[in-house]
């Protein structure tokens, strides 16, 4: 009797599991169908707020309008969170989601791990990914008119979530007093991530909106396009990096100051002269010298030029002296333009190897392949001469002989 009470209180328990599992996809559904249209409430309610926030009119209370903005917001996100927990984890937990709705779960994993410790790009990276989550289903299941009117806040908050987060990586790059990662190889990492990100999600909805409004960046905005394709080499991130650092001086002035813009342009000729000088096929090490000094240019002319602060006097008046030679060299461009790149990369290659003569990093390499350029280019001569203890002896001296060494 003992046995036979046992094996019907399992079937029970069995039947009523059942009953239980049935009644759970059937609700789940409902409830995915309830969360839905509370997002679609509060996104309506949302676009109203903003467009009577952000209307020209002199006649109404734009800090009551604010507020209501800011409470609409909240809301928005706070049911796009819960639409996500309800909706997207129990799918997942059910075997029943979409590769789409796998992988939103994945990313929402992936930001709020960034809580305990990274607290502040936690708060921005997680209204980031709501804001985009709704937008992708807009894209794909929304009306027209809804996606229009979408667009405009999209952008718009977007655009304050991508300066935050480069604000805040911004703020740690430029702390000298966190020992505990000198180098800050992830936060520049990051930076260059988030540029590109804000490019293709962001800057290429306002080339579409209004094409002429970003007419000064079209051609670096063509060239990032161009690494957008195919599989990227060393070289060719480093160069990509250096177009979004381009892009970002125009774009992000005020979230990436001079002084981290500059430590950024520092990291990527770091990369560029190790990749020079480690590089041994000669066609691809002649591309990556190319590339170095295009960076060199860039570094000077869009950046340096602009600088008016410097700590260092003396690095100010160098630079002074460099960009009248650099002035003096580009009236070349017209009247021989052969010429004119000769003499600009030999300005660049004596300025840069004073540069590396300062670093920890062992370039005797890159120095040897400076040195072999002058040498090609007519700018120090190659002599040989007799050493008593070790016989003959080859080596480079200076068209300037003893009052400049190269």
């Amino acid at each position: 009797m003992e046995e036979r009470s046992l094996r019907i209180t399992g079937t029970d328990k069995s039947f009523f599991n059942k009953i239980t599992n049935t009644l759970t996809r059937m609700l789940i559904p409902t409830k995915i169908g309830i969360n839905g249209m509370l997002v679609t409430i509060k996104r309506k309610a949302l676009i109203k707020a903003y467009e009577q926030f952000t209307k020209e009119d002199q006649n109404y209370d734009k800090e009551e309008f604010e507020k209501k903005y800011d409470e609409a917001y909240t809301t928005y996100l706070e049911t796009l969170d819960k639409h996500v927990m309800d909706s997207i984890y129990k799918k997942v937990k059910n075997g029943t989601a979409s590769e789409f709705e796998k992988n939103a779960l994945s990313k929402y994993y992936e930001v709020t791990s960034l809580k305990e410790k990274e607290y502040i790009e936690y708060k921005y990276r997680k209204q980031k990914y709501l804001i985009e989550l709704d937008w992708e289903g807009i894209k794909v299941n929304g009306k027209e008119k809804t996606k229009e009117k979408y667009m405009d806040f999209y952008i718009n908050k977007m655009d304050t979530l991508y300066k935050s987060i480069l604000k805040n990586y911004s703020i740690k790059l430029a702390d000298t007093t966190n020992s505990y990662d000198s180098s800050k190889e992830w936060i520049y990492t990051k930076i260059f991530y988030t540029i590109d990100e804000y490019i293709q999600n962001i800057l290429t909805l306002k080339i579409e909106n209004n094409e002429e409004e970003y007419k000064g960046i079209v051609d670096e905005y063509n060239k990032y396009l161009s690494f957008t394709v195919g599989k990227l080499d060393t070289r060719d991130n480093i160069e990509k990096n250096m177009t979004l650092l381009g892009i970002s001086r125009k774009l992000f002035t005020h979230s990436i100051p001079l002084i981290v813009a500059e430590q950024c342009y520092e990291k990527l000729l770091k990369d560029a002269r190790v990749l020079l000088q480690d590089t041994k096929i000669a066609n691809k090490r002649e591309k990556a010298y190319n590339m170095l000094i295009t960076l060199i240019e860039d570094y000077n002319v869009k950046l340096l030029s602009t600088k008016v602060y410097w700590e260092n006097i003396r690095e100010r008046e160098e630079y002074k002296q460099f960009w009248d030679k650099y002035k003096k060299i580009s009236t070349l461009k017209e009247k021989d333009f052969i010429e004119y790149i000769k003499q600009k990369e030999i300005l660049f290659i004596k300025n840069d190897l004073k540069k590396i003569r300062n670093t920890k990093i062992d370039y005797t390499k890159l120095e040897k392949y400076y040195k072999r350029k002058l040498i090609d280019y007519g700018a120090i001569r190659q002599i040989s001469n007799m050493c008593r203890s070790c016989g003959n002896y080859t080596g480079n001296i200076s068209k300037e002989t003893i009052k400049v060494r190269i």
